[in-house]
C-alpha cells in the first residue's frame, strides 16, 4: 500500500529529487514558476511500508472549463525507486481525481524503458515533451564526445571558438538575461513559434536559481547567442536557446553548445538531454553532435472521467492546452 503526503518544504522536496537523481522539471522552482502562470503545483511524497519514502511526484494542475474541471500533468516524473512506480502512479492518479476532479492525468517520465503500469494507463498522442531526443553520456572524455560528431560540427566548434572577440560566459543577472530574451524574441519571429511573456522566463531564472544556468556568447560586450539549461544532480536538460544575425554569421551556437556540454561534464553531471528531435533545422543541428538518437517512453494517460474520450478525440480545447504547455 502507498500513502501520499503533501510536501510544503522546498528544501526537503529538492533534497529528495536530487538525491534520487530526479529530473530538473521535478524541482520545486519549476512548479513554482508554473504556479505563477496559470497552474497549481502540488508536491506529493509517496510512502510505503514502515513509512519509508519510495517516490515523489510534482503534479501540475490546470483548471479547465466545465465540464472537464482539470488536467493533471507530471513532467518527467515520478521520481524514486522504479520498483514502486506502478503503485505510486495509482496513488497519484487517485489523488488527482479526488482532489481536483481531473479528466485525465498525463505523465512523461524520464524513463528509457517502461515498467509494468497499472491497469488503465495508455499511450497518449497528446505529447508535450518530445520523446525522441539526443542524450550525451557525460562520463565520456571530451575526445570521446567529439569523435561521433559530424566533421563539419567539429570544424565549426574550432572555428567559432577561435573567432576574435567572441567570449562565452554564464549569464548571472536579470539585466543580461533580458538581453538574451531579446535574442529569443528575434529567433521566435524568424522561426515563427510562440513565446511566453518575458516575466515567465525571468521567473524560471529566479525560481530555479543555480538549477537553471544560462550561457551566452558575447561579441563586443553584447550577447549574440544563448543556451539555457535546467539541471539536477545528474541531468542537464536544454530549455531554450537562440541567436541573432551576428551569431548566425559567426556560427556561435556551435562553440556555445560545446561549452555548455563541457561545463556540465565539469560539474559532474552524467546526462546531457537536448530536449527533443523533430524534422527541422534546429533538430538537425542537434543531431550533428552525435551519431545516435535516444527515445524515452513518451506520454501516458490515465482516464479519470468518462469525458476523457471527448477530451482525446481532437477537442479544440485539448489542442489549445497542449500548445500552451509546449511553449
Amino acid at each position: 500500500m502507498i500513502s501520499l503526503k503533501t510536501c510544503t518544504d522546498r528544501e526537503d522536496w529538492d533534497d529528495f529529487v536530487l538525491e534520487r537523481e530526479g529530473h530538473p522539471l521535478q524541482l520545486w522552482g519549476w512548479g513554482q514558476t508554473k504556479a505563477a502562470h496559470g497552474w497549481k503545483a502540488e508536491r506529493l511524497f509517496a510512502y510505503g511500508m514502515n513509512d519509508n519514502r519510495v517516490g515523489a511526484a510534482q503534479i501540475l494542475v490546470k483548471q479547465l472549463p466545465w465540464p472537464f474541471k482539470a488536467l493533471a500533468y507530471v513532467p518527467r516524473g515520478p521520481v524514486g525507486d522504479v520498483r514502486y512506480a506502478a503503485n505510486v502512479l495509482e496513488a497519484v492518479a487517485s489523488y488527482a481525481k479526488s482532489h481536483y476532479g481531473a479528466v485525465v492525468i498525463s505523465i512523461e517520465p524520464d524513463w528509457a524503458e517502461l515498467p509494468a503500469l497499472p491497469h488503465g494507463w495508455r499511450k497518449s498522442k497528446n505529447t508535450i515533451l518530445i520523446p525522441d531526443t539526443l542524450i550525451l553520456d557525460l562520463s565520456k572524455s571530451e575526445e570521446e564526445l567529439l569523435g561521433p560528431m559530424s566533421k563539419k560540427t567539429r570544424q565549426y566548434i574550432r572555428k567559432s571558438n577561435n573567432e576574435d572577440g567572441v567570449e562565452i560566459r554564464q549569464v548571472r543577472d536579470r539585466e543580461e538575461l533580458e538581453k538574451c530574451l531579446q535574442i529569443y524574441r528575434e529567433t521566435a519571429n524568424r522561426a515563427d513559434f510562440a513565446l511566453h511573456d518575458n516575466q515567465y522566463y525571468i521567473d524560471v531564472f529566479e525560481n530555479l536559481g543555480d538549477a537553471s544556468p544560462v550561457f551566452a556568447a558575447y561579441k563586443d560586450g553584447w550577447p549574440i547567442a544563448f543556451l539555457w539549461l535546467a539541471i539536477s544532480t545528474n541531468v542537464a536538460f536544454e530549455l531554450y536557446g537562440g541567436m541573432n544575425g551576428t551569431g548566425q554569421e559567426l556560427r556561435a551556437n556551435y562553440a556555445l553548445k560545446w561549452h555548455a556540454i563541457c561545463k556540465m561534464r565539469e560539474w559532474g553531471l552524467e546526462r546531457y538531454d537536448m530536449n527533443g528531435l523533430v524534422s527541422d533545422g534546429v533538430s538537425n543541428f542537434k543531431r550533428s553532435f552525435a551519431d545516435h538518437e535516444d527515445r524515452l517512453v513518451g506520454t501516458y494517460d490515465k482516464s479519470l472521467s468518462p469525458l476523457y474520450i471527448v477530451w482525446t478525440k481532437g477537442l479544440p480545447l485539448a489542442k489549445k492546452i497542449i500548445r500552451l504547455i509546449k511553449r
